[in-house]
């Protein structure tokens, strides 16, 4: 341990020591430490206020995603009627084209019947036509006939 002497020659030391140095370089870091640490609240309110801004931006992207979506799904919801309405269209085709087939059918059957008609009716016109030359021999023969007679008796 120390004696009270010493304690007091060291005390008196230090206090020469501390005199010695100029209060400007203590204020300076006093002043220099308190600066920083303005500049530092001043830089961690902006990066909040940067964070908040960048959680408002965040929560507008994610609203405009969710409105994209529900675009989306209308535009989905749009697609689907017009595949139902061509589904439709395709079944009207469908029903047009037996339609079409049937008439088709019903035209082979006209067909037929005016060909077998043609058949019926040159068969007749022949037959008709044998009638006819057969009528004008007779007329002939007949007239020839009546004509020599009046030649001959008269």
């Amino acid at each position: 341990m120390l004696a009270k002497e010493d304690l007091l020659e060291i005390e008196r030391m230090v206090e020469q020591i501390i005199a010695r140095q100029p209060e400007v370089k203590n204020n300076a870091n006093v002043r220099y430490e308190l600066d920083l640490r303005e500049r530092t609240v001043r830089v961690e309110e902006e990066l909040k206020h940067q964070r908040d801004l960048m959680i408002k931006g965040f929560d507008a992207m994610e609203k405009r995603f969710e409105q994209m979506e529900k675009r989306f799904e209308q535009v989905d919801k749009r697609f689907d009627q017009i595949d139902k309405r061509f589904e439709h269209t395709d079944k009207r085709f469908e029903q047009v084209d037996k339609r079409f087939e049937q008439v088709d059918k019903r035209f082979e059957l006209m067909d037929k019947r005016f060909e077998d008609m043609r058949k019926d009716m040159n068969t007749g016109f022949m037959e008709m036509n044998r009638r006819l030359d057969r009528f004008m021999y007779w007329t002939l023969g007949l007239v020839v006939s009546a004509t020599l007679l009046v030649i001959n008796f008269k």
